[in-house]
C-alpha cells in the first residue's frame, strides 16, 4: 500500500454491501479524487484512477483474466494491488480496504493543503483590477484556471456563468462591457473552444468594448506536435485582440494579467491569455503578491485644445441651423451634450448604436439618423448648416452628411476624420469638451427650434399610426409591435436587439425613454447577438432593472439553448421574438437586388412551448389586441420569458 510519503490517514466508506458485483471495476469518488476499486475474488482492492501511461481512468476498465485492463491502451495491473505483470514497474498507488458490516472501506492520505497556483495569482490580479464576471465552459484543458475561479467565486469575489456555447459567452461579456465600461471574462478549452469565442469577441472589439478572453492549452510538452485540440490560439487571435499572450511557468504571472486587464480597460478592447495545461495548476513562491491597478493609470478626463475649442464656438456662433449628433462614444457624458443641446436649443439626433440616449419625448430629441432612423433626424440633417458630433464614427450607415460644415469630438485621436475630413476635431473626453464649449459661448448663438421639432414629430407619428392599423392577414406588423413595446417596456430598462428587420423596426419606431440603455452588435452586426447580450446585462444589474431583448426568429435560432443558461441562473429576462419563419432581411435584400427570394425560409418550433420546455415562460401572441397583456405579463415574470409574437415580414 501506498502511502504517498503521508503518515496521516482517514478511512472512508466508498461502496455500499454488495453494490459491486464479483469481478466489476468501479470509479468512487472521495472529495476531489477519484479511485479504481475492483472486487474480485471476494477481496476489494483499491487503486489510484490514473494509469501510470497516460492517465487513463482505470475505473472505466475491465477485469480480464486476473487482471485490471486500462481502457485506453490496454495496459495490465492487478485488480488489488496495482501491480503490473512481470517485467514491467509502473503501477498505480494502492490504499488498505477493509469491509464492514455497512459496507467497504479506503483507508487514503488526509489531503494536504492545496499550494497557491499560477492560476491563483492571476485571478486575484484580475479581480482587484475589477473582474466580476466570467462566462464561459468549463473543459479538460481549462481545469487549473476553473479551480481557481471557483475558490473566488466562493469568496464573494468572481461570479461565473457557465453557458451553452462558447459563442453566446463572448457576446454576454461584449454586451457587459457596452453596458457598463467594465471588462467581463469569456472562457475556454483549447482548440474549438477558444475559437467559438472569436465572433463574439470581434463584436466587442468593432464596438470598443472591453472583454478579456481567457483560453485553456493543451500542455506545453505537446503543443505544436499535432495534439489532440492542438490549436495555434496565438495566431487564431492575433487580428482580434489587442493584447495576446500564452502564460509560461516564468512569467511575471500578476504583471500579464495586469496588462491583459489594462489594455481590455484602458483601450476599450480585447485581451486574451492562453493557459497551457500544465502551467495553470503549477504553485507559486510564498508570498507572491497578485498586482492591482493602483498607480497603473491615469484619468481620462481630458480637455481638448483652448486654441481648437476656440474656433469651434466661432463656428457655433456664426450657424444660424447647429444640430448636434450623439453616437455610442458619448454614452457616459449624455448630462454635459444635453446641457450644451439645451443652451443652443439644437435639435439632437443619434446614430442608431447610440439609440436612447436622449429622450425621443425631449424637446430637443429627433430620434435616429440613417437606415434605421427617422424623418425627423434626416430632416434636421437636411436644413442644417452646420453639425457638432459626439462620440460617433461617420461610418456608412450613420447617415451624417459629410459636406456639412463638421465639427467631431472624440477622445479617440484615431476617430477623428476616420473616414472623411472634418472642418475642425476636437480631440478630448466629450463631457469635459462639451463643458468648455458651452462655457464660452456667447449669449446669442443658437436659436429656437423646439417648435419645429414638434411639428416634424407630429408629422411622423401619424404616419406611425396609419402603419400601425395595417393589417394584411399574415400577422402582426413591425409597427404595431414596436408602439406595444414603447408603452410596455420600462422606462429603465436595458434593451438588447438583434440584427435584421426587427432591428431596423426597433430602431425607427420605438420611442425611447432616454433613461433606457441600448445593447447591439453595431458594426460587426452579428445576427444571434440579443439574447446572450441580455445575459451579459442581467449580470451587470442583476435584478435591479428590467432586461428585455428583442429579436427575430433567425437571429434567436442560433443561441436559442442558452434560454436553459437564464433558467438554470434565475435571469430575470424578457425575451420578445418576432417569428415569420422567414430571414426577412435576406429576402428584402434579394427582392432590392432584383434576386430571386432563395433559402430564407426558416422551419420553427413553437417557440413559446420550447421556453416552457426549457423551464421557462412562454407566450404566443398573433393578435395585436393581446400584445400589451402579453409583454406586461412576461415583464411581470420572474425569471426568463419569452412572448412570440407572430409577424408578417412584409410589414416593416
Amino acid at each position: 500500500m501506498s502511502n504517498n510519503g503521508q503518515s496521516d490517514y482517514e478511512w472512508h466508506k466508498v461502496l455500499d454491501p454488495d453494490e459491486l458485483e464479483e469481478g466489476r471495476v468501479k470509479t468512487v469518488a472521495v472529495g476531489t479524487q477519484t479511485f479504481a476499486v475492483s472486487h474480485y475474488e471476494g477481496q476489494y482492492g483499491c487503486i489510484d484512477n490514473a494509469c501510470p501511461h497516460q492517465g487513463g481512468p482505470l475505473g472505466e476498465g475491465s477485469i480480464e483474466n486476473g487482471w485490471l485492463r486500462c481502457p485506453w491502451h490496454g495496459y495490465d495491473y492487478s485488480p488489488l494491488t496495482g501491480q503490473p505483470p512481470g517485467g514491467f514497474s509502473d503501477a498505480p498507488d494502492c490504499f488498505a480496504t477493509e469491509v464492514r458490516e455497512d459496507g467497504v472501506y479506503v483507508s487514503l492520505p488526509t489531503p494536504a493543503p492545496k499550494p497557491r497556483t499560477v492560476s491563483d495569482v492571476m485571478v486575484e490580479t484580475m479581480v482587484n483590477w475589477g473582474l466580476s464576471h466570467v462566462f464561459g465552459m468549463v473543459g479538460h484543458s481549462n481545469l487549473g484556471f476553473a479551480d481557481a475561479m471557483r475558490k473566488a467565486e466562493a469568496r464573494g469575489d468572481l461570479t461565473f456563468i457557465g453557458i451553452r456555447h462558447e459563442g453566446a459567452a463572448a457576446f454576454a461579456a461584449s454586451a457587459f462591457g457596452k453596458l457598463t465600461g467594465r471588462a467581463a471574462g469569456c472562457f475556454g478549452i483549447a482548440g474549438p473552444g477558444s475559437t467559438n469565442l472569436l465572433t463574439g469577441l470581434y463584436d466587442a472589439k468593432e464596438d470598443r468594448a472591453p472583454v478579456l478572453a481567457l483560453s485553456g492549452q493543451v500542455p506545453s510538452s505537446v503543443k505544436g506536435r499535432g495534439a489532440f485540440q492542438d490549436t495555434n490560439l496565438e495566431g487564431a487571435f492575433a487580428d482580434v485582440a489587442r493584447f495576446s499572450e500564452t502564460v509560461h511557468a516564468g512569467s511575471n504571472h500578476a504583471e500579464l494579467a495586469t496588462l491583459a486587464m489594462k489594455n481590455a480597460i484602458v483601450e476599450s478592447d480585447v485581451s486574451h491569455l492562453i493557459f497551457p495545461d500544465e502551467v495553470q495548476h503549477a504553485p507559486v513562491p510564498d508570498g507572491t503578491e497578485a498586482g492591482s491597478p493602483d498607480g497603473r493609470t491615469g484619468s481620462r478626463k481630458i480637455a481638448a485644445p483652448a486654441d481648437e475649442v476656440d474656433r469651434a464656438v466661432r463656428m457655433i456662433a456664426d450657424a444660424e441651423r447647429p444640430m448636434i449628433i450623439v453616437g455610442n462614444g458619448a454614452r457616459h457624458d449624455m448630462e454635459g451634450v444635453i446641457a450644451l443641446a439645451e443652451r443652443l436649443g439644437a435639435p439632437v439626433a443619434t446614430t442608431f448604436k447610440g439609440k436612447g440616449l436622449i429622450s425621443d419625448h425631449h424637446r430637443l430629441g429627433c430620434g435616429v439618423m440613417g437606415r434605421s432612423g427617422t424623418p425627423i433626424a434626416s430632416w434636421f440633417m437636411n436644413e442644417s448648416d452646420l453639425v457638432l458630433v459626439f462620440g460617433a464614427s461617420f461610418a456608412n450607415h450613420t447617415g451624417i452628411a459629410d459636406y456639412k460644415p463638421l465639427i467631431q469630438v472624440d477622445r479617440d485621436p484615431m476617430a477623428i476624420g476616420r473616414f472623411h475630413s472634418v472642418d475642425c476635431g476636437l480631440q478630448g473626453d466629450v463631457g469635459v469638451t462639451c463643458g468648455q464649449i458651452t462655457a464660452l459661448l456667447p449669449d446669442d448663438a443658437g436659436g429656437d427650434f423646439d417648435a419645429e421639432i414638434a411639428s416634424r414629430w407630429e408629422l411622423w407619428r401619424a404616419e406611425k399610426a396609419s402603419r400601425i392599423a395595417d393589417d394584411e392577414g399574415h400577422g402582426i406588423g413591425a409597427a404595431a409591435l414596436m408602439d406595444s413595446l414603447t408603452r410596455t417596456i420600462p422606462q429603465d430598462a436595458v434593451i438588447a436587439v438583434d440584427v435584421g428587420n426587427n432591428t431596423y423596426s426597433f430602431g425607427r419606431y420605438f420611442e425611447a425613454s432616454g433613461q433606457q440603455d441600448l445593447l447591439m452588435s453595431g458594426y460587426l452586426g452579428s445576427i444571434g447577438f440579443s439574447f446572450p447580450a441580455a445575459m451579459g446585462a442581467w449580470a451587470a444589474v442583476g435584478d435591479s432593472r428590467p432586461v428585455v431583448s428583442v429579436s427575430g426568429d433567425g437571429g434567436f435560432g442560433q443561441y436559442a439553448m442558452e434560454v436553459t443558461t437564464a433558467v438554470k441562473y434565475d435571469m430575470n429576462i424578457t425575451h420578445v421574438l418576432m417569428n415569420n419563419s422567414e430571414l426577412g432581411k435576406i429576402s428584402k435584400e434579394q427582392r432590392a437586388a432584383e434576386w430571386e427570394v432563395w433559402q430564407t425560409s426558416l422551419h420553427n418550433p413553437s417557440f413559446a412551448a420550447f421556453a416552457e420546455l426549457c423551464g421557462a415562460k412562454g407566450i404566443q401572441v398573433t393578435s395585436p389586441d393581446d400584445l400589451d397583456a402579453a409583454i406586461e405579463e412576461a415583464l411581470a415574470h420572474k425569471g426568463p420569458a419569452l412572448v412570440e409574437v407572430v409577424t408578417d415580414a412584409l410589414l416593416l
